[in-house]
């Protein structure tokens, strides 16, 4: 490809950014025409982020789908993330992906080389899943976007799902927050190069080790945090479960540098789309920042997994994901609702 052509110069929005808001999603999709059948276990009726089918009592499908316009100019790169993006909601229903569709369209301002390149990049995380990806479509389309349709297995007893937090449970996030600013002020050519490797490095890795490890423990809902942000990721779980989530703000893990950004005002579109859909649900204290703030409706690809586990079983939780992830940190934990009240910041 062309040395002075972009890849994120060729799209409006940028990764997860570009999702449709939770708001206005809930209102198209409010009254279109289902069938019923009682061997499906998890359906797009509480936002999950797959659904989920039983096959047999021992056997159940995962299948999910998930592309997005150019977070990063690197084509390869951006392959990877937008593949281990699309995997992730799998993980997160403690699923094993297996089997994969490409998923791609094709800008004219993209050489075969930059197009191979993407693919490349999605067979390579699709490897490290231990997934095939067996075909897919491709079409032209004036922004490029890539991703995958998945589908992976889980044990119907086994399944984790994003709406069973209860009270007395303690949050535990994988990884940290503030892709959206970082590559937001990454089109401004502002963004410090080791912050954004940083960040790159993060979106196109796996959530696998993490699921690996949390299916040995009695997790009581788990979802991933994508385009909808921390504060819209949980605002699901704890709608699902009736209860209010409480964050707190000084634990929440943050890319370095990112705080600094957000008040610079390097704050992605779909932020305050996030923060529309999540805002009348939410109460913070007094003295926590509108730039902190800002950072947990900021939209997230390839982001974490947000746990929701037994306070017993939080600490060794916490002590073996923090073997693989470092980052990983208890964010808060679940009271009983406080009265509008689904997410409480501290």
């Amino acid at each position: 490809m062309s040395a002075d052509i972009k890849l994120t110069r060729l799209a409006e929005c940028a990764g997860c950014g570009a999702k449709v808001g939770a708001g206005v999603l809930a209102q198209l999709l409010d009254g279109l025409p289902t069938r019923t059948d009682e061997r499906l276990l998890v359906g797009y009726d509480t936002s999950d982020d797959a659904s989920v089918y039983r096959l047999s009592d021992q056997l159940a499908l995962v299948q999910t789908v998930d592309f997005f316009p150019p977070i990063v100019d690197d084509p390869f790169r951006f392959g990877q993330i937008a593949a281990a993006n699309a995997f992730s909601d799998v993980y997160a229903m403690g699923g094993e992906p297996k089997l994969a569709l490409n998923l791609l369209c094709v800008s004219p301002e993209m050489d075969d080389e930059a197009v191979r390149a993407v693919l490349r990049g999605g067979y390579d995380k699709a490897y490290e899943a231990g997934a095939i990806i067996t075909g897919g479509h491709t079409i032209r389309d004036l922004e490029p976007k890539y991703g995958l349709a998945v589908s992976g297995f889980v044990h119907p007893d086994h399944i984790l799902r994003n709406d069973r937090a209860k009270v007395g449970d303690i949050l535990i996030l994988t990884k940290p927050l503030g892709i959206g600013v970082t590559t937001t002020a990454a089109k401004a050519g502002l963004a410090e190069p080791s912050l954004l490797r940083l960040a790159e490095e993060q979106m196109a890795m796996l959530n696998r080790a993490a699921r690996d490890i949390l299916t040995d423990f009695p997790v009581e809902s788990c979802t991933d945090v994508t385009g909808f942000g921390l504060l819209g990721h949980t605002l699901e779980m704890a709608k699902g479960g009736g209860v209010t989530a409480v964050l707190d703000s000084r634990r929440i893990p943050l890319l370095p540098g990112v705080l600094e950004l957000a008040v610079m005002g390097f704050l992605p579109e779909g932020m305050y789309r996030n923060r529309r859909f999540a805002e009348p649900y939410t109460r913070a204290d007094d003295g926590i920042s509108r730039a902190l703030l800002d950072l947990l409706y900021d939209p997230q690809t390839s982001g974490g997994l947000l746990i929701s586990v037994p306070e017993k079983s939080a600490p060794p939780l916490l002590r073996a994901l923090r073997d693989h992830l470092p980052c990983a940190e208890e964010i808060g934990h679940v009271e009983p609702k406080q009265g509008d009240t689904f997410l409480w910041v501290r």
